[in-house]
């Protein structure tokens, strides 16, 4: 090791182990394996440098840069992976201020105890007493407990005890905001008089004019290296402009990243408004749809209430006597005025005996000159169609008719069986247009006088046996 130095640093590496989640209980340990998962992350990279006798030097960088890690390294809180440190003479720390202070002791009391524990004798310790109380200023606190002091007051004190101690080598880290301007400047103070007493000062500090104001050199470390070291306003200014780069081009890869997001909410809202209006298009074109098929549900309700009305209004044009359930279709241009059966005897009758003779007689009045066609229809009131007649489909002749009339339908032997029935009444001209249709017009019963038959008809039936 040179004579002329006081620290010196070779190579110097140091890694930590990062738990993803690390367990603290065994129990965890056993069950939850995967929580102790981790990585090994290089701090330091491989440093070197050397610090003269009395020399103040400052180190500094960003956070996670390795700062701190090399002062623990040369306090030998911590040792290296890899690398040597060599210290030349005792070696006093401010990296913790008031580490092993007790809340419930006085001042005066944690005077004591944190002194010894800087490796000062109770003797040193007592010569050296007032001026620790006189430098903190808490002379009229100094006999109540430490948990009664303000953070400041606790922070002076802890300061006044940290440097009351004669060392060669001071390591600092980040401890100099101590109580309020004035005594920040009572604390530089005292660092320049050590300074100039011949002992070797290392900081490490994010406040670059408390460099520039104690520091002969800066170390600018970066990502594990010494990336500069030279004079404190040559290496802080490379380093804030370095920041000020590094801010900028976060600042662009933030402005990126927002105008992304910016971009991409954009097309979010962009793709609701497609999808909202698509869904109100959807939504209109099932009320419409909707509208369209209300409007012809209401349409074919109309359409029914005017047939139901028509019907109705064609039921009562019938001044004759008839089945309350009548259709009645038609144009009219030959008008039914009259329906009515007879039996065998020529009496109006609804009950005629089976095998006995019925007759339909119907009166007709007519517009014009027409050729007709006389339907006739027998029904089961059950919808069964038993019978149907037509004159120009049976006879193959249409009949002329004009002004009143009247036609029949004789069924000389009536060959229902016993049942309730219903008559269907109609004239079509020659081309088959509804002239007058009464469907279910007259009903009647069937009496069958005959046992042992059963079905619609009776059929002449004889039996033979050899």
């Amino acid at each position: 090791m040179n004579s002329e130095n006081a620290i010196e640093v070779r190579n110097l590496k140091k890694k930590f182990k990062v738990y993803f989640d690390k367990g603290h209980m065994l129990k965890e340990r056993l069950i939850f394996a995967d929580r102790n998962k981790f990585e090994e992350r290089w701090v330091l990279n491989g440093i070197s440098f050397d610090i003269k006798k009395g020399e103040a030097v400052g180190l500094i960088g960003k956070n996670g840069c390795g700062k701190s890690t090399t002062l623990k390294l040369l306090n030998r809180i911590i040792y290296p992976n890899e690398g040597t440190v060599a210290i030349k003479g005792k070696v006093s720390s401010l990296i913790e201020l008031g580490a092993g202070f007790h809340e419930d002791m006085t001042g005066r009391e944690n005077i004591y105890i944190n002194a010894s524990i800087f490796g000062l004798s109770k003797k040193e310790i007592d010569e050296r007493l007032d001026d620790i109380i006189r430098f903190s200023e808490l002379e009229e606190y100094i006999d109540n407990p430490v948990r009664t002091y303000s953070s400041g007051m606790y922070m002076r004190l802890a300061f006044s005890v940290a440097i009351s101690v004669s060392a060669d080598v001071l390591l600092i880290d980040e401890i100099l905001a101590v109580g309020d301007v004035n005594f920040q400047e009572k604390c530089f103070q005292k660092l320049r008089d050590i300074k100039r007493s011949g002992t070797t000062i290392v900081i490490v500090s994010h406040s670059l004019g408390q460099i520039d104001k104690i520091c002969d050199r800066a170390i600018w470390i970066d990502n594990g290296l010494v990336k500069e070291d030279g004079s404190p306003r040559d290496v802080t200014g490379h380093y804030l402009e370095s920041m000020e780069f590094s801010r900028l081009e976060r600042a662009e890869q933030e402005y990126a990243i927002q105008q992304e997001k910016s971009k991409q909410e954009k097309i979010r809202i962009q793709e609701e408004e497609k999808q909202r209006w698509e869904q109100e298009s959807r939504k209109r074109a099932e009320e419409e749809k909707k509208g369209i098929e209300n409007e012809q549900i209401q349409k074919e309700l109309d359409s029914k209430k005017k047939e139901e009305e028509r019907k109705r209004k064609k039921r009562e044009s019938i001044k004759f006597p008839c089945n309350s359930g009548v259709i009645r279709t038609g144009n009219e241009e030959v008008i039914i005025t009259d329906i009515r059966l007879y039996n065998r005897d020529g009496n109006e009758s609804y009950i005629i005996n089976s095998d006995e003779q019925m007759t339909v007689r119907v009166k007709y009045e007519c517009m014009k000159k027409t050729l007709v066609d006389f339907r006739l229809g027998i029904f089961r009131d059950d919808n069964v169609h038993v019978y149907g007649f037509s004159s120009l489909a049976c006879d193959g002749k249409a009949y002329e008719i004009s002004g009143s009339g009247e036609f029949s339908f004789g069924f000389p032997c009536l060959t229902l069986l016993k049942g309730k029935y219903l008559l269907d009444i109609g004239i079509r001209d020659s081309e088959g247009n509804a002239l007058d249709i009464m469907s279910g017009v007259k009903e009647f019963i069937v009496s069958d006088s005959t046992k042992g038959t059963y079905g619609l008809v009776q059929l002449n039936c004889k039996i033979e046996c050899e």
